[in-house]
C-alpha cells in the first residue's frame, strides 16, 4: 500500500486487504468487454484488479497527493490507455470544461477521456467514503446514462437497510429499487480497512439498472418521487395522513387497502400502484 495519511475531511478508510478486493472484483461480474467507472480509487489496491479483469478503468480521484501518488503506480496502464486517471471530485464542482460559471461536475453523461463512448454501458466497482453514500446513489441511478451495474462497498447498517432486511421499507431501499435490483455479496469487518472505522461494511451489488419500472407502468419520474418523499415525511403517521398534508390525495380504489398503513409497509409493487392511482392537487 502507498504510504499515505488519510484525511478524516474526505472520509477516507483504505481497504488494505488485498483478498478482500480481489473477491470484490470477482464478484462484481467484471468482464475484459466492460469499462469500469472506479470512484475515489485512493492507495489503487482495488484498482489494481479491476485492471486485470476489466477493458478500461476510469478512475475518479479528488485527493491531489493520492492522484500523482496513483500516476506514478499506473504509470503503464496509463500509457496503454487501459486507465484514464481523472483528478476530481465525483460530486462537487471542479475546474474542467465550462457549464456557464467556469465550473463543471463530473457527468458521466459528458465524459469523454480519449473516445467518444467512453462511459458507455459501464459499470461502477468502487469502495466509497460512507457519507457519500446516498449522493453517489442518487447521483448515478438517476443520470440518463446509467451504470448497468453497481458494486459499492458501503457501512453495513446502510447495505441492510437498502434490502430492507428487517422487512421495513426506507426512502433509500424505495429510491434503490425503482431503479435496480439490489444485493448484498459479503460483509467486511472493520479490520480490513486502514484508518480503522467504528462500523463494519458490507460490498451492495445493484444489478439490471435501468428507467424500466417508468417506462413499463407510464410513470412520471419526477411526480413518482414527490408522492414516495411525502410519504415518509413522518415515518410513525399513516401513510394517507402525509399525504393528505402534502395535498396529494388517495383515490377510493386504494384507501381501504392503505389507509391504515405506514410508508415502511409499502413494497415498490404498491407504490407503483399507488401511484397511478392516485391524484395530485396542486395548490395554488
Amino acid at each position: 500500500m502507498m504510504k499515505y495519511r488519510a484525511k478524516k475531511s474526505l472520509g477516507q478508510n483504505f481497504l488494505i486487504n488485498p483478498r478482500v478486493a480481489e473477491h470484490m472484483v470477482l464478484e462484481s461480474n467484471i468482464s475484459k468487454k466492460d469499462t469500469v467507472l472506479e470512484v475515489g480509487p485512493g492507495t489503487g489496491n482495488l484498482t489494481k484488479y479491476l485492471l486485470a479483469r476489466a477493458k478500461k478503468v476510469i478512475a475518479v480521484e479528488k485527493d491531489d497527493n493520492l492522484a500523482k501518488e496513483l500516476a506514478k503506480k499506473f504509470k503503464k496502464e496509463i500509457k496503454n490507455k487501459k486507465l484514464i486517471l481523472v483528478k476530481q471530485d465525483i460530486l462537487e464542482r471542479t475546474l474542467g470544461r465550462s457549464d456557464g460559471d467556469g465550473q463543471r461536475k463530473f457527468s458521466a453523461e459528458n465524459f469523454r477521456g480519449e473516445s467518444k463512448n467512453v462511459l458507455r454501458n459501464y459499470k461502477i466497482v468502487a469502495n466509497i467514503p460512507y457519507n457519500i453514500t446516498g449522493a453517489i446513489l442518487k447521483k448515478f441511478l438517476s443520470d440518463k446514462n446509467k451504470p448497468k451495474s453497481m458494486a459499492l462497498m458501503i457501512q453495513k447498517e446502510v447495505a441492510e437497510r437498502i434490502i430492507a432486511r428487517d422487512g421495513r421499507e426506507s426512502l433509500l431501499s424505495i429510491s434503490v429499487k425503482a431503479y435496480g435490483e439490489p444485493k448484498i455479496l459479503f460483509r467486511v469487518s472493520r479490520g480490513n480497512f486502514y484508518p480503522t472505522p467504528n462500523v463494519d461494511s458490507a460490498v451492495i451489488y445493484i444489478k439490471n439498472i435501468s428507467d424500466k419500472i417508468f417506462v413499463e407502468n407510464n410513470i412520471n419520474e419526477k411526480e413518482f418521487w414527490e408522492v414516495i418523499r411525502a410519504g415518509f415525511t413522518h415515518k410513525r403517521k399513516k401513510l394517507s395522513s402525509n399525504l393528505k398534508k402534502m395535498g396529494i390525495f388517495i383515490d377510493k380504489s386504494c384507501e381501504n387497502t392503505l389507509k391504515n398503513k405506514r410508508a415502511e409497509e409499502l413494497t415498490l409493487k404498491d407504490w407503483t400502484n399507488l401511484i397511478k392511482d392516485i391524484h395530485i392537487n396542486k395548490k395554488k
